[in-house]
C-alpha cells in the first residue's frame, strides 16, 4: 500500500493504538501499523502491519514512505534515539499527532517535552495530545482484585482526572484526518476527578463484586512500584505527585468534547469497559482491548 492518504500508526498494538486503528478503518482510512513483532500484531487483515522499531530509526524509512500522517507514541521514558526516529519520521510525513502529557508545558526538558520540540523544529503540520493520567493504569490492580477483591495503593483520596483511551483515540483521529487541528497543543483529562478510593468502588460495581480499597503504606507502594517500574526515580516522583493531588485534585479539561463533539467518557464507563480484566464480565458488544 503506497497511497499518500495513508496514515502510520505507532504503538498500534497498545491501548490507545489499536483504538486508532480501529477508527481510521471505520473512516475508511488506509491504515500502517507498526510494531516490533508484526506475526503477533493481531490487527484486521485489512490493516498493512509492518516491522519497525522507533528505538531503530533506521529500521523506520520502509514504514514511512508514502505516508500523509503519523500517530506517534514514543514507547519509553527514554528519549534516546528520539532526535533520529522523528527526522526520518517527518522526512517523509506532513502531519504528526504526537501522544504527550500534560507535564510537557510545565516541564520542557522531560521526555514528553524532548520529543514535542524536535517535532516542532521538524517543521511538519502538528498536534500534541497533552494527556493526564490513562485510566489503564488501574490495570495494575486487577491480579489483586482478581484474587482478593482489594486495590491496595496509597492516597486513598488522591483525585484524578483519569481519561479513557478511547476518547484520547477518538482525538487523535480527528487531529489526523481533519482540518483544524494544526498547531495545537490538546490538553486532554477525563470529565471528573475520582479519588482512588472511588475508583476501586467503581471497578466493583462494574463487575458486580465489592471491591475494597486498603491504604497502602508509602514504603511498601515503593517497593511493588519499583518492581514495575524499574526506575526509582521515576517512583519517587511518582509517590510526591499522587500525595499532592490529596488536597490538589488533578485538573479538568473539557477538550474532549470541544474537539469531538461528545463528553468523555467516565471512570465508571470505563470500568465497565474493562470488566473482564478485573474478573467480571465484558460488557455486550464492547471489545476488549490489551497491550
Amino acid at each position: 500500500m503506497t497511497r499518500r492518504d495513508t496514515i502510520l500508526v505507532t504503538g498500534a498494538t497498545g491501548n490507545v493504538g489499536r483504538h486508532v486503528v480501529s477508527l481510521l478503518r471505520q473512516a475508511g482510512t488506509p491504515v500502517r501499523a507498526l510494531t516490533r513483532d508484526p506475526p503477533a500484531a493481531d490487527l484486521p487483515g485489512d490493516v498493512e502491519v509492518t516491522r519497525g522499531d522507533l528505538g531503530a530509526p533506521e529500521s523506520l524509512a520502509a514504514a514511512v514512505a508514502d505516508v500523509e500522517a503519523v500517530f506517534l507514541l514514543w514507547p519509553s521514558y527514554s528519549v534516546d534515539g528520539a532526535a533520529a526516529a522523528v527526522e526520518t519520521l517527518t522526512r517523509h510525513a506532513r502531519r504528526v499527532v504526537y501522544l504527550s502529557a500534560l507535564q510537557a508545558e510545565d516541564q520542557p526538558d522531560s521526555g514528553w517535552g524532548t520529543v514535542e520540540r524536535l517535532v516542532t523544529a521538524s517543521g511538519v503540520d502538528w498536534t500534541f495530545l497533552r494527556c493526564g493520567g490513562f485510566a489503564t493504569n488501574t490495570l495494575l490492580w486487577a491480579d489483586r482484585v482478581r484474587a482478593e477483591g482489594v486495590v491496595r495503593a496509597p492516597y486513598g483520596k488522591a483525585a484524578r482526572s483519569l481519561i479513557h483511551e478511547a476518547d484520547i483515540a477518538e482525538v487523535a483521529v480527528r487531529a489526523l484526518t481533519g482540518a483544524g487541528h494544526g498547531g495545537r497543543a490538546y490538553a486532554l483529562t477525563g470529565p471528573e476527578a475520582v479519588t482512588q478510593a472511588e475508583q476501586a468502588h467503581l471497578i466493583g460495581e462494574a463487575i458486580g463484586s465489592p471491591v475494597r480499597f486498603e491504604e497502602q503504606s508509602e514504603a511498601e507502594a515503593r517497593e511493588e512500584l519499583r518492581a514495575v517500574f524499574g526506575d526509582p526515580a521515576l517512583v519517587d516522583a511518582s509517590l510526591a505527585y499522587w500525595r499532592g493531588l490529596v488536597t490538589e485534585p488533578e485538573p479538568v479539561t473539557t477538550t474532549v468534547v470541544e474537539v469531538t463533539g461528545r463528553p468523555a467518557r467516565t471512570f465508571a464507563q470505563w470500568a465497565r469497559d474493562h470488566a473482564a480484566d478485573f474478573g467480571g464480565r465484558a460488557p455486550v458488544g464492547s471489545p476488549r482491548v490489551t497491550g
